[in-house]
């Protein structure tokens, strides 16, 4: 064992937060308490970032109108993507996919703009700065998870349309409305595998060693 290792308590508890995160969709009205609020905003403001650039930038959404209007435009990609994906149209068009009305919180995140500016780590893969961000949703998600809250990641709409909804620069990309807020209960397993829209691949599917191996795609 190492000698930087969590007592066991500490590790038990880490692990149980990922196992028992859940992207959730339905929420109680009741307000996040702002130090709670605050808590998660800094812990996601803790996440690893390539070349340290920090590329998140978060609006918090506090107008009534502005949530009917993210509300909106979630309804119409919704509808696009079940014209998209026809063969299962009236699947999706059955699944709740955001909580925007209900939330106590909702949060945007946007990468932030003059991306290209940072180098370090980038200069091949400029889409790590996505995976920062992502990291940084991963690390709100599990402080949520650990304070009794729920989180759902939001990402059917059209970013050009949010862009424009909350005057977010030309060179930024959002890429999620977050909806937190209390729930009356957590998910057993994760929606979409309760709804049978898709069940979690087993861990040695996915591992690989030392070369890739062919991978059935599945949809």
């Amino acid at each position: 064992m190492s000698k930087h290792s969590y007592p066991d308590a500490d590790k038990d508890a880490v692990y149980r937060a990922i196992f028992e995160r859940r992207d959730m969709r339905h929420f109680k009205p009741d307000p996040v308490d702002p130090e709670v609020l605050q808590r998660l905003l800094l812990a996601a403001h803790h996440a690893p970032s390539v070349g340290f650039m920090q590329p998140w930038r978060f609006i918090r959404i506090t107008d009534t109108t502005l949530r009917q209007d993210l509300y909106q435009l979630v309804s119409d990609e919704k509808a696009a993507t079940a014209e998209a994906v026809s063969a299962r149209s009236a699947e999706i068009q059955q699944l709740k996919l955001e909580g925007i009305r209900e939330a106590g919180e909702i949060i945007v995140v946007s990468l932030q703009d003059r991306r290209e500016n940072y180098v370090l780590g980038r200069r091949t893969m400029p889409e790590m700065d996505l995976a920062s961000a992502s990291c940084a949703i991963q690390n709100m998600w599990l402080a949520a998870r650990a304070e009794g809250l729920g989180l759902g990641w939001v990402s059917i709409f059209a970013p050009d349309k949010l862009k424009a909804l909350l005057s977010i620069p030309q060179g930024a990309s959002p890429i999620a409305i977050l909806c937190i807020g209390h729930v009356d209960e957590f998910y057993s397993e994760p929606m979409l595998a309760q709804q049978n829209w898709r069940q979690r691949l087993d861990v040695d599917s996915v591992m690989m060693e030392n070369v890739w191996q062919d991978d059935e795609f599945e949809q």
